[in-house]
């Protein structure tokens, strides 16, 4: 029997998530620096493994409400009302998941009707692509490879008049890959266009706790009835390995959301919970000194792409810059293939974020100052070598 024929055409049909597969494929070179995967290199607060261990200690390692304990939705509800002036009723308006990533296809799956288009605005994170693929649901992606990678309430006033079947917009604020965030006054002015066109927002907000010389602002603030907004701890607290995430919506939207996480997950572990009432209180501000190492890595690595004649983008927040490829090659994964291969640095290919990315890498700098110097020295030594081959081929 062809195994290939019991698998829905859609899953067969849906490419590799894209950064994994390249890192995957460079892992094994001989000494490379991989700067392909976002995960701060930074360890988990101590007082936050302290509250897991103690969890396991009392015994607290059962089933809870699948939504999560109302204590952690009431810690989660009260850090995004500090921090961002976003306000959601810990009760009937939270809902715990296991990391973003369970989130994105929760509420993919509890909104979109087979046939059902999403705008992605591109570069865009993969991941997405393929819940709205899981769904039934098809992406429409907006390119911003020549709008600065940010979205306009022009451009997606364009793209919604063109375009009818679309019924949600995502957007990621700070962005993975580019680092951009939005100001208020954008996200009034995008709120206003989805509004217009009974458009759902979800608003990715993982990142929301990294952002430079400006405070987070969500576009929840402006249109709450239709927006969908995830965040977690991964970033924020250095605890990808704990799979933390957490989704704000409306009672009227989180009804149906919720039963998908129920069939999906049932509940975050318990002990997970537990520290995570910690991060969420009395680590309300642990991302203060990694920021600051944050920011001094991220202007190191400006400083030596700008030596050697790169283009970036200035990120606003996260922790990535989203560069130029060299004039001389034709593609993004070319310039990225060779980079591992020659100069054993690993950094991700732009088209794995869709069609805005081409032409484009990634470098994340959440790895120690020490590998981005090495890094950034062997990317001007192969630069360098490049650029004396290509003249003398010219010659």
């Amino acid at each position: 029997m062809n195994q290939n024929s019991i698998i829905r055409d859609a899953i067969l049909s849906m490419p590799p998530e894209g950064i994994s597969t390249f890192s995957k494929q460079i892992e094994d070179i001989p000494g490379i620096i991989k700067l392909t995967v976002g995960e701060p290199d930074f360890d988990t607060p101590d007082h936050i493994k302290s509250a897991g261990i103690w969890a396991i200690q009392e015994n607290d390692t059962h089933y809870t409400d699948p939504l999560g304990t109302l204590a952690v939705r009431q810690a989660a509800a009260d850090f995004v009302a500090k921090k961002y002036g976003i306000f959601y009723d810990a009760k009937t308006e939270v809902v715990t998941t296991i990391g973003v990533s369970e989130a994105i296809l929760d509420v993919f799956l509890a909104l979109l009707e087979p046939g059902d288009e999403v705008f992605l605005p591109s570069p865009v994170f993969p991941v997405y692509q393929g819940a709205i693929s899981i769904a039934g649901g098809k992406v429409d992606y907006i390119n911003l490879a020549n709008d600065n990678f940010k979205l306009t309430p022009e451009r997606l006033l364009q793209e919604a008049q063109e375009n009818p079947r679309a019924k949600t917009i995502l957007l990621t604020t700070p962005s993975n890959p580019t680092g951009v965030s939005y100001e208020d006054d954008e996200l009034e002015a995008l709120a206003a266009v989805a509004r217009e066109f009974d458009l759902t927002v979800i608003s990715d907000e993982i990142y929301a706790e990294i952002t430079y010389d400006k405070v987070h602002s969500s576009i929840a603030k402006f249109i709450p009835e239709r927006t969908i907004v995830f965040n977690g701890l991964s970033k924020s607290h250095a605890m990808t390995g704990w799979r933390f995430g957490v989704i704000f919506a409306p009672e009227s939207l989180m009804e149906g959301i919720a039963k998908v996480h129920v069939f999906n997950s049932y509940d975050v572990s318990s002990i997970v919970q537990k520290a995570a009432i910690e991060a969420f209180t009395v680590g309300i501000n642990d991302i203060e000194p990694m920021k600051k190492v944050y920011k001094e890595r991220r202007d190191l690595v400006l400083a030596a792409l700008e030596k050697v004649g790169i283009e970036a983008v200035t990120p606003e927040g996260a922790f990535y810059i989203f560069a130029k490829i060299p004039a001389n090659y034709e593609s993004s994964l070319e310039f990225c293939t060779a980079l591992a291969e020659q100069a054993r640095v690993g950094v991700v290919p732009g088209d794995a974020f869709g069609p805005g990315g081409e032409g484009y890498f990634r470098i994340s700098y959440a790895t120690s100052t020490a590998n981005l110097e090495m890094a950034m020295d062997r990317l001007t030594d192969f630069l360098a070598v490049d650029d004396l081959a290509l003249k003398s081929q010219e010659a």
